[in-house]
């Protein structure tokens, strides 16, 4: 049984990036910077840098599920964020733990689509996450190419195109849908939707000239998870991590890692706190 805690303990359950920029490292970072305490879950090993994903290697289900009994039946867990499951058995597995541990908040980072366009999950696996996992978020965070994979439509090419899938996703299950606008490069701005069931935020912010976006995805989604744990409403949570990965892309060219597409910089601000960044 796990013991009460007034620390706000969030659980991430993603793959890990021998990179150290994304997956399970990045929500490490991204959670401990932004005021919270971090425990994980490790669905799958990569051989990763910031060249790219050289190898995936999942983790079995039943080891997973022991993962989750070890973490919740001692940690007073208040949030948890979900990012690469890579097959339906890891999705179901998953579910079946969240339904039995009940946690107070879930945000789901869809991770499906590779950066060069390849679906990392099969069919089947999406419609799992679709029928399983995605009815149980408080939030999700797809990015453009991952919304259009959940729906099966083409990948939105404009501001407009995106406002287009609103309708649509709000039929997908989760309370709230974070659409993130940032592959329309083209655009001045990078600007997400928070989609709530009768209400729409535009958040929009200058685009950062930067190659060093990787783990972008994973940073918001988990910072997002640290808020949630710490009280936040949903809005505010969104957006104050909207506002630290934004900075943190800002800060990304003060690392030198790799000679690929870097990390953001996590910990530009040693720890982020919102009510200094109004």
């Amino acid at each position: 049984m796990a013991v009460p805690s007034n620390t706000p303990i969030t659980l991430t359950i993603a793959g890990s990036d021998s990179g150290g920029g994304a997956g399970i490292q990045a929500d490490i970072k991204a959670i401990s910077a932004t005021g919270g305490y971090a425990c994980s879950v490790i669905t799958a090993l990569t051989a990763q840098n910031t060249q790219g994903v050289s190898g995936i290697y999942p983790v079995e289900p039943s080891f997973i599920e022991q993962q989750l009994d070890a973490v919740f039946s001692d940690l007073d867990i208040k949030a948890v964020k979900i990012g690469m499951l890579s097959d339906a058995d890891i999705i179901r597995s998953v579910a079946k733990k969240l339904h039995q541990y009940q946690p107070d908040f879930l945000v789901v980072d869809p991770v499906m689509v590779a950066t060069s366009g390849d679906l990392l999950l099969h069919q089947e696996a999406i419609s799992t996450l679709k029928s399983e996992l995605l009815p149980l978020a408080d939030v999700i965070t797809p990015n453009l190419p991952e919304a259009a994979a959940l729906l099966g439509a083409d990948l939105p090419l404009n501001e407009q195109e995106m406002s287009n899938m609103i309708a649509a996703l709000r039929k997908v299950g989760a309370r709230s849908i974070l659409l993130k606008g940032g592959h329309l490069e083209q655009e001045e701005n990078s600007t997400d939707f928070l989609i709530l069931a009768d209400d729409v935020l535009r958040m929009s912010t200058p685009r950062i000239n930067t190659r060093n976006t990787h783990g972008t995805g994973c940073t918001l989604s988990a910072a997002t998870a640290s808020f949630l744990a710490q009280g936040f409403e949903l809005i505010d949570a969104v957006q104050h991590a909207k506002t630290y990965i934004t900075q943190a892309i800002q800060h990304a060219n003060n690392l030198e890692v790799g000679s690929g597409h870097g990390p953001v910089h996590h910990f530009f601000a040693g720890h982020f706190k919102p009510e200094q960044q109004q």
